[in-house]
């Protein structure tokens, strides 16, 4: 008999984010090894999904095919603010609309609630209960450390989700992280069973890169991704606006050149905190110089173009969060593929993958220590070469068409150690 999964998720095709990349991916393999699939997620957000294909994502009483033959069942989506209490409001009136949805969709072997979006797993528990079937709970973030150092729990509310996450990761058949360090965490909170699968990436889907000649000087900064307070993209502003630039001065008709550095910032995305980054730049003089740029989001071929134009790509995130020691950014596994040289502002684990890739650069300190290594790399062109080893790691251990396999051999497991 055919198995059958449902899995919860508050983001999937035709969607353009990484937890969207992660599950297509991971659904298709879970196709091609014979289940049946149903995805329950709310109708497509419109800041996540280009125009020409944002029908294919509506809300519909019926289920729809999806890319690889699963059948969506959407919900409504309520767009509310873009804040931090505006996403977590509309990511729990999608999860309350979940369950319905998902209880009405044909009887599953096991369900699979996916995070981010934290009530979406409360509401996997309540529908594999009803249904009398494993729970599969996937973290994809170090939950509920993250939202305790975001400040999250302040209020009664936060404190509840929390509560509820650690609950449902105890009472789970099988919880999947992302990374090793965040499962120890797990194990050690009284999580009886634990897997881990990393986040990933298809790289017959990305392209590898040439390199972009450079004179002494000049340096290119791309980052493509989200603009939040994970980030820490601040710090990377304020240490490119430290650099002297060079300048072409006029006074009194005689015209003279300061010499400088012409290191140039493009950041690429939407977020929380883009207006304060906005704002930084303002402050800077940053904006106004050109050192540092902003542009909305882009899909397909325009992603690759911004990394053509860049020398190197920028990874980062906040180092006073100590959750963020395990959590390695899915952005991570698409750079190292590239080839392109990678300019990283992580810790711990995220440090330990990039380091498989011999031209990782890192950045550590306040921003003047940050502006002090970027001088140094913009000094020296041959300081940020292409190189084909990060791709070739990619290629072993976190192409996503393998994790998949995996993925697929695991819920195996499951089912037929319930069966016995």
């Amino acid at each position: 008999m055919t198995p059958r999964v449902q899995l919860l998720t508050h983001s999937y095709w035709p969607e353009r984010t990484a937890p969207q990349r992660r599950w297509e991916r991971l659904v298709g393999s879970l196709r091609e090894d014979g289940w049946a699939v149903d995805v329950v997620t709310p109708a497509v957000n419109s800041h996540h999904t280009p125009e020409e294909v944002r029908g294919q994502g509506r809300f519909r009483l019926r289920p729809t095919p999806g890319p690889t033959g699963e059948r969506l069942h959407r919900t409504p989506y309520i767009l509310l603010k873009n804040s931090r209490a505006g996403r977590f409001a509309s990511d729990l009136a999608s999860a309350v609309l979940m369950v319905p949805r998902a209880l009405s969709a044909s009887k599953p072997d096991l369900v699979i609630a996916t995070v981010p979006a934290l009530p979406t797993i409360c509401a996997g528990w309540l529908v594999s209960r009803c249904r009398r079937v494993p729970l599969v709970v996937d973290m994809r973030d170090a939950w509920p450390e993250l939202a305790r150092e975001a400040g999250v729990k302040a209020g009664p509310l936060g404190m509840l989700m929390e509560a509820a996450v650690v609950s449902v990761q105890r009472r789970a058949e099988l919880v999947v992280t992302v990374t090793e360090g965040f499962g120890q965490r797990l194990r050690e909170r009284g999580v009886s069973r634990v897997e881990t699968i990393s986040n990933g990436v298809a790289l017959d889907q990305v392209p590898q890169l040439e390199h972009r000649t450079r004179e002494p000087g000049e340096l290119r900064i791309a980052y493509l991704g989200n603009h939040g307070e994970s980030q820490a993209l601040g710090r990377i502003i304020t240490a490119v606006a430290l650099i002297p630039r060079t300048r072409e001065n006029s006074v009194d008709g005689d015209h003279t050149r300061s010499e400088g550095l012409d290191v140039q910032l493009r950041l690429v995305g939407s977020g929380t905190q883009k207006d304060q980054l906005r704002q930084v730049a303002e402050e800077s003089g940053a904006l106004d110089s050109g050192a540092v740029e902003f542009f909305d989001p882009v899909h397909g071929e325009e992603i690759w173009e911004h990394y053509r134009w860049a020398d190197t790509a920028l990874v980062s995130l906040r180092t006073d969060w100590a959750s963020f020691a395990w959590t390695v950014p899915s952005k991570t596994f698409e750079l190292l593929g590239l080839g392109k040289h990678i300019t990283a502002a992580v810790t711990g684990e995220a440090a330990w993958v990039l380091g498989h890739a011999r031209n990782a650069s890192f950045l550590s300190g306040d921003s003047e220590e940050i502006a002090a290594r970027l001088t140094e790399l913009a000094a020296d062109p041959d300081s940020t070469p292409v190189d084909s080893t990060g791709r070739d790691w990619v290629a072993e251990y976190a192409d996503l068409p393998g994790l998949g396999r995996r993925y697929a051999a695991l819920l195996r497991t499951l089912l037929q150690e319930r069966a016995r």
